[in-house]
């Protein structure tokens, strides 16, 4: 039982994350429409450009996701072979794993990781450095 909850837990987290890198790329888009100030906070936005970074070379390079590897053997060892389970599991098992070619995957991460890196540009993130606007005392 133990296994099968870390394995629902792993989906979850993995459900997160791309909703993160989702949703991220959409309110970016609109804060900048909006002028949403904090869509421009640099640990934000390097976050989540590193994440998507890492799904476009896992995918460049044939890498299955690690938080697929480790839901897969939790479910493996807890005799779950098959992805069953509570609905949100059911649901969230559908949206994340879906047929296609690899190559499919591999120019969608690709193109959405052109469109976040363009967004990098078009909706600049503020400094990792503070700039301080008072005067010094003398």
């Amino acid at each position: 039982m133990l296994y099968i909850f870390a394995a629902e837990v792993m989906l979850f987290t993995h459900a997160l994350f791309v909703g993160f890198v989702i949703f991220g790329l959409l309110l970016i888009l609109a804060g900048k429409l909006f002028s949403w100030s904090w869509v421009r906070n640099p640990w934000f936005r390097l976050v989540h450009i590193t994440g998507l970074a890492v799904v476009v070379i896992q995918s460049w390079l044939g890498v299955i996701c690690p938080l697929t590897t480790l839901e897969m053997a939790l479910r493996s060892k807890a005799g779950d072979a098959v992805y069953e389970g509570s609905f949100i599991s059911h649901w969230l098992t559908e949206l994340l794993y879906y047929q296609a070619p690899e190559w499919v995957f591999i120019v969608c991460y690709t193109t959405f990781g052109l469109i976040v890196l363009a967004c990098w540009f078009w909706v600049r993130p503020r400094s990792f450095i503070r700039r301080e606007n008072h005067v010094p005392p003398n």
